[in-house]
């Protein structure tokens, strides 16, 4: 089933697989606008398992050319937004 969701709960979804990738990270200090790269203590394989999870959770097909669109709350946000998603 299809649902579209709210640009809230992306933003909480997010936090949460970003929670399970990088656990003692303090999201409640993550910066919106900045890259997590430079944020949180992860790597490219943790951003690309980050990726992964935002597919499987998300449902929506993510171009390799559109990581760098997930870099941020934000970006992940707008990226999400609107679309329809399981």
């Amino acid at each position: 089933m299809n649902n579209q969701v709210t640009p809230d709960e992306i933003r909480q979804t997010v936090l949460r697989l970003l929670g399970e990738i990088a656990p003692e990270a303090d999201l409640t200090a993550l910066k919106p606008g900045v890259s997590f790269r430079d944020q949180l203590d992860i790597d490219s394989m943790d951003f690309l398992n980050f990726v992964i999870m935002i597919h499987k959770t998300f449902g929506v097909e993510i171009p390799e050319a559109d990581y760098p669109k997930y870099g941020t709350l934000n970006g992940c946000v707008e990226q999400l937004s609107g679309k329809r998603v399981r």
